[in-house]
């Protein structure tokens, strides 16, 4: 982080390296929920639902005392938080090979759905 950077986050989407291409509709909605969130926060991130975020110490004390997700909610509660509290923000491609059904992903639409609401319920609070 050097200094220059409160949080990170690793994108899937602007990695250099060769990665698994599956799923269209999977893809559409990281899409259009990271499009959401970016509105709402005021970020410009490719890839809010990522799982690999770095914080400074600094940062987490900002967050932490407000966290009350669990689950797909998290994600953009965080990226909200981080959003609110102006806190500088680098993105970092990562390598990333996506699970199939048969390999164990669980993700559905409504858990889509469920991440658009806490969209909506965490960029409107104060």
């Amino acid at each position: 982080m050097d200094g220059k950077a409160d949080v990170v986050y690793g994108s899937r989407l602007i990695g250099s390296e060769a990665h698994r291409v599956l799923y269209f509709w999977h893809y559409l909605a990281n899409r259009c929920l990271t499009f959401f969130c970016n509105m709402l926060s005021n970020l410009n991130l490719s890839d809010m639902e990522t799982g690999y975020k770095v914080f400074s110490r600094a940062a987490l004390a900002k967050i932490l005392p407000r966290l009350v997700s669990n689950r797909f909610g998290i994600e953009p509660e965080i990226t909200m938080l981080v959003g609110k509290n102006k806190l500088r923000v680098y993105e970092v491609g990562i390598a990333y090979a996506g699970r199939t059904y048969a390999e164990g992903k669980k993700i559905g639409w409504k858990d889509g759905l469920a991440a658009f609401w806490h969209i909506i319920r965490f960029g409107f609070r104060k």
